[in-house]
């Protein structure tokens, strides 16, 4: 049998992912981890739809433990290697037993905002070996609000003395741009392409008025995606279909994805949330990611 020849197109979109049935998910260097260049988020496994309290509600009933180790071993089938998720005591229980049963995923733990200590929540998520572990967006906006955007800074040198990769998360275009300025010590940034941390005022104001819950504004998913291109460390991108308000369609799901790869570095991931109650999120997802990275190319 004669040797696989690929094309120009499928080695750029798959460096390291060929299989023995074809092109499998594309993936990338983080530090000195091949990470999947689609990653698995864990709102929904946490309860958290960002739409609505009944939503949120639905996503907690169905996430049972058995069915949360059921989507991450989905996950790991199809290739994504790495989950994104909260660093609280329910999850690390469940990545626990998860383990114990055979998984390997990565995980990239995001501090648990609620805690009294984060500095001590840092040490206990460590202990359960993630790769990376990065600082709650809403924690470092709330910083950045009251002029003590140094707080987070001083987090970050936690996270680095448990020897993982150190990130930073935020909703805010210009934080990042001024923790470049400042030559923080992180390797690499979770970028939310929503700013969910606008004072309410503005955010009614360009809603039009009143509204319920969060409001997403979609002209701010190209002004963090500018500064994504413009940072020199891997960007996590985060909310790319607006928490399912994008995803009234394949063609809008697939447009939302074509307009994050026409900005993102090559070493940077989308991180998205799966709820596969009525569908095979997993599949949809791994299909959308190659055709958009394909037209990107």
């Amino acid at each position: 049998m004669g040797a696989v020849r690929w094309t120009r197109r499928e080695v750029l979109l798959a460096p390291a992912a060929l299989t023995a049935q074809g092109l499998a998910l594309p993936t990338v260097k983080l530090g000195p981890y091949t990470v999947s260049r689609l990653i698995v988020g864990g709102n929904p496994i946490s309860g958290n739809s960002h739409v609505s309290a009944a939503l949120s509600r639905e996503m907690t009933d169905y996430f049972t433990a058995a069915n949360a180790k059921r989507l991450l071993a989905d996950c790991e089938r199809a290739g994504i290697n790495t989950w994104q998720s909260r660093g609280d005591r329910h999850i690390m229980r469940l990545l626990h037993e998860y383990r114990l049963e055979g998984g390997r995923i990565q995980w990239i733990a995001q501090t648990a905002s609620e805690y009294a200590d984060i500095a001590r929540n840092i040490r206990e998520i460590a202990a359960y070996q993630p790769i990376g572990i990065y600082h709650h967006g809403s924690a470092t906006d709330r910083f950045w609000a009251a002029g003590k955007i140094e707080q987070a800074r001083e987090l970050l040198k936690v996270i680095r003395d448990t020897g993982v990769l150190v990130g930073l998360g935020t909703h805010i275009p210009e934080v990042v741009d001024y923790v470049e300025s400042k030559g923080w010590d992180l390797d690499f940034y979770m970028t939310c392409l929503y700013n969910l941390s606008r004072p309410r005022a503005e955010a009614e104001r360009l809603a039009g008025g009143k509204f319920e819950g969060e409001y997403f504004h979609h002209p701010d998913r190209e002004k963090m995606l500018e500064q994504v291109r413009r940072t020199p460390k891997p960007c996590l991108i985060f909310k790319v279909y607006g928490a399912s308000r994008l995803c009234g369609s394949r063609d809008e799901m697939l447009a939302a994805l074509r307009l994050v790869f026409r900005y993102a570095k090559p070493a940077d991931c989308v991180v998205i949330g799966m709820f596969p109650k009525y569908k095979d999120q997993v599949r949809e997802n791994c299909e959308l990611l190659l055709e958009a990275l394909q037209q990107a190319s």
